[in-house]
């Protein structure tokens, strides 16, 4: 059975599939390509399985593949560039719709690319991981990271379709599926405090990857994310508590080359934010606790590595493309599904914060 949610954009809204088999459905695409062109953006990891597959599919129309290096490393100028050649090469026209096929990089480049070929042509999403399904195929956000921070070169550009074909999360390694995780209890913090006890009661099933379970919390917080897009396309309010604990994590992405995941890398930014919160006297000690047991229940990491320290932090904090006019903005909680954004929060708070989770700091 196919679930369908939309994000409500006007003219651009456009359709969430959710459901298993479809990336071999035709008539998933077909309203959604633009003319007889299709190139498939995909990876080095993902192409052997998938890509004959779609292609498969897609046997009725004119397709070639663009397939990248695999990893967050790889999500450059460069690689943007690679894709922008395949395109010119192959005579791609402005009629031509380009398919990412892939994780959050993949989703994220090729969406930056088909902002700009030729001013802009079309682009539809196929997450093939769960962090894509539930995070970033969702809302438009595309870029490429800059040595000295995450994202900080790209658009808001829309897919004209997102189609989650949950059978392909059964090919995710552990823990490629547990970064997805991490972004699916953000959405239980920052906006549906039911989910979050939802999540608390179905760990076991997440973990084992149960097929109701997953496809309830991808559907769940892909009605979130839809639901806040919706109200704030360009993150000039509302949208900004998708950012929670992304702040601290992309600082923490960027100090270690990437070395975690991104989910990873959130799921430390979460427990931090949350700590914040606590400090600052917002948030309740028993919800701050619920937040860390429940990331920690799905083994994920709680504390930055060892060598992140908190002036290295601070540092690369202050680069995220979330700061304005120098000021730090933070997404901090009140209570479980009540978040804010703020530039007025507690220096000393903060200091803590970085300081109980630097450098060798045990918890």
């Amino acid at each position: 059975m196919i679930e369908t949610l939309s994000v409500e954009l006007g003219d651009r809204t456009y359709p969430i599939h959710i459901g298993t088999g479809l990336l071999r459905d035709p008539a998933q695409f077909a309203p959604y390509i633009s003319g007889r062109q299709v190139c498939i953006v995909t990876n080095e990891t993902i192409a052997p399985l998938y890509l004959q597959a779609l292609e498969s599919t897609l046997a009725g129309y004119d397709v070639d593949a663009c397939v990248l290096p695999d990893g967050e490393e790889h999500k450059t100028l460069h690689t943007y560039g690679k894709v922008l050649d395949h395109l010119m090469t192959h005579r791609h026209n402005r009629s031509t719709t380009l398919i990412a096929l892939g994780g959050g990089v993949i989703g994220d480049v090729t969406g930056f690319a088909a902002a700009t070929y030729q001013r802009g042509v079309a682009f539809i999403q196929v997450p093939t991981t769960l962090l894509a399904c539930v995070d970033s195929s969702v809302g438009g956000k595309t870029a490429v990271n800059h040595p000295q921070g995450k994202n900080m070169i790209g658009a808001f550009y829309q897919p004209r379709l997102v189609l989650a074909d949950l059978q392909t999360l059964e090919s995710l390694p552990v823990r490629e599926y547990l970064s997805g995780i991490a972004e699916v209890i953000k959405y239980g913090i920052i906006r549906d405090a039911g989910f979050f006890g939802w999540l608390e009661a179905h760990v076991g099933e997440l973990l084992r990857r149960d097929a109701a379970a997953l496809k309830h919390a991808v559907l769940t917080s892909c009605a979130v994310k839809a639901a806040v897009v919706a109200v704030d396309e360009r993150e000039d309010g509302l949208r900004a508590i998708l950012n929670y604990g992304h702040t601290f994590g992309h600082a923490i992405e960027t100090l270690t080359r990437y070395e975690y995941l991104h989910g990873e890398a959130v799921a430390i930014g979460m427990v931090m934010a949350t700590d914040l919160s606590m400090r600052a006297g917002l948030l309740e000690a028993r919800d701050g606790k619920r937040i860390k047991v429940l990331i920690g229940a799905f083994g994920l990491p709680v504390m930055p590595p060892g060598n992140v320290t908190p002036e290295a932090m601070r540092s690369a904090m202050g680069m995220d493309k979330k700061a304005v006019d120098g000021r730090l903005r933070l997404v901090l909680m009140r209570a479980l599904g009540d978040v804010f954004v703020t530039e007025k929060f507690d220096p000393g708070a903060f200091q803590d914060t970085l300081s109980a989770h630097g450098g060798l700091c045990e918890d």
